[in-house]
């Protein structure tokens, strides 16, 4: 089933998703898989596989600590991709890769995205990859079945929101302000504004990520997003308490 096809069902029977983002390798891939599973029993509905890279430009300090810290320990893009697969095979919910055009590029992009689709990854994140500086790739993607999720950004304007659109699948992230991962966000009346002018430019689902933390964060984004992403907030717990405490922290979250 297509990510799309797949948010829609999933939505049918819930008021707003929600996605997680984890970094592989950080602080081990064993810890890794102790997280995604305490992630899946939580009801997470999706799951960002970040694959490691050196300049991680959209993320903050907390990744890209994590970032910094996972290639140091000698993660590959290889064991990244076989890893996926394990996950897939794992838990029956979707995975995406999250990383930045080197790896891909690196990697060779058909290569890549073949891995990737072995894998059963559903959906591919690269927020340093402008459509027209990819638009082979992006469309590539789509011919194999693994949607191009693109970003928007409150500066963005209808127009390239709706240009952006036209190269995605899957489903939109909306970053939730200006800036990198990380930091807090003001969940306001401005954000509410600018998720209006978001679901305005596309018919795909969105996703509103940066900056969350809170219960009310997501009560916030519900009636107003299809998923809501949680990141750098879930490394902070489990750098503070450990994998133990990443099931109580999503389901309150949840409100469970």
């Amino acid at each position: 089933m297509a990510l799309e096809e797949r948010i829609r069902a999933l939505r049918s029977k819930k008021d707003i998703l929600l996605m997680t983002h984890i970094v592989l390798g950080y602080p081990s891939l064993a810890v890794n898989r102790r997280v995604i599973k305490a992630m899946v029993d939580a009801g997470v509905d999706l799951i960002e596989l970040q694959i490691p890279f050196s300049e991680p430009m959209a993320d903050g300090p907390v990744i890209l600590k994590a970032n910094q810290v996972a290639i140091e320990s000698g993660i590959r893009v290889a064991a990244c991709l076989d890893f996926a697969r394990e996950m897939v095979q794992a838990h029956p919910i979707p995975f995406l890769f999250m990383t930045y055009c080197n790896i891909v590029f690196r990697h060779g992009e058909e290569a890549f995205l073949d891995r990737a689709v072995a894998a059963g990854i559903k959906g591919v994140i690269l927020p340093d990859l402008p459509p027209e500086e990819g638009a082979d790739f992006l469309a590539l993607a789509r011919a194999k079945g693994v949607a191009p999720i693109l970003i928007y950004a409150p500066t963005s304007t209808g127009a390239r929101m709706r240009e952006l659109a036209g190269h995605a699948a899957g489903f939109i992230y909306c970053v939730a302000r200006k800036g990198v991962t990380g930091k807090a966000t003001r969940f306001d009346a401005d954000l509410a504004v600018y998720l209006g002018r978001c679901r305005a430019a596309t018919s795909l689902p969105l996703a509103v990520g940066f900056g969350l933390r809170s219960r009310e964060d997501v009560q916030f984004l519900t009636g107003k997003a299809d998923i809501a992403v949680v990141g750098s907030e879930t490394i902070r717990v489990v750098d503070r308490d450990g994998p133990d405490a990443v099931g109580p922290f999503l389901a309150g979250l949840l409100g469970r």
